[in-house]
């Protein structure tokens, strides 16, 4: 672990970034640790395999940076986000997830997190997901920054939600209305209003056309 200070580049001393790390796979939080305590000016302080832990990490050490699974299954990271943005605003979050989904990004942005990486690219982005979060700095993924900007050209240009925008995007990844309606948590009903608020606000008549427009706007890779 790192605990001494780092060098900057005037030459004086500065202390390390302090982290919390929060994934409930614990191989795969011991690899992220090992990443991190080897990066220069970066502390991993405290560990969590749940949402209840890592808030109570965050609150006792104070960090300046909480690296937080987005599938932890204890509860809503959602939620986790927006209380801790609230009761401590000191510590800056950075998401990571094996979800590539500009949704999900966007939500997590929205809640109050600073950064959202993708886990398999971790090794290479993290750490500097971590030294821009603690200087008050969004980080995105470039991968899933394309994807988002995609979402951000969709709801703005063509007035969906960001709900409608979610359900085009599994409409075009071949699911049906009851299997998104099962993956999103709605019924089959509220599915099939928000596909004809999507055909007709872009005026689009078949999946086909919805497929071929996800694809031209970025919302899925090709």
């Amino acid at each position: 672990m790192l605990t001494a200070s780092s060098q900057a580049a005037d030459g004086k001393l500065t202390d390390p970034i302090r982290v919390v790390l929060a994934d409930d796979h614990v191989p795969m939080r011991r690899s992220l640790r090992l990443l991190l305590d080897g990066e220069d000016g970066l502390e991993v302080v405290a560990e969590a395999g749940d949402h209840n832990t890592a808030a109570r990490h965050v609150h006792g050490h104070q960090p300046e940076v909480l690296v937080l699974d987005l599938g932890l299954r204890d509860g809503s990271s959602i939620e986790t986000i927006r209380s801790l943005s609230e009761r401590a605003p000191r510590t800056k979050i950075v998401i990571l997830t094996m979800e590539d989904n500009p949704v999900f990004a966007q939500r997590t942005l929205t809640a109050g997190a600073l950064a959202f990486v993708a886990k398999d690219l971790a090794d290479a982005e993290l750490p500097d997901a971590i030294r821009a979060a603690a200087r008050g700095e969004e980080y995105v993924s470039p991968r899933v920054a394309a994807r988002l900007d995609a979402l951000h050209r969709a709801l703005t240009d063509n007035k969906l939600t960001q709900r409608e925008v979610e359900v085009l995007r599994l409409i075009a990844f071949g699911h049906t209305s009851v299997e998104i309606a099962r993956m999103l948590h709605l019924s089959p009903r509220t599915i099939e209003t928000h596909r004809a608020h999507i055909h007709k606000k872009l005026g689009l008549a078949t999946r086909a056309e919805l497929v071929r427009y996800a694809l031209r706007r970025g919302l899925i890779g090709a």
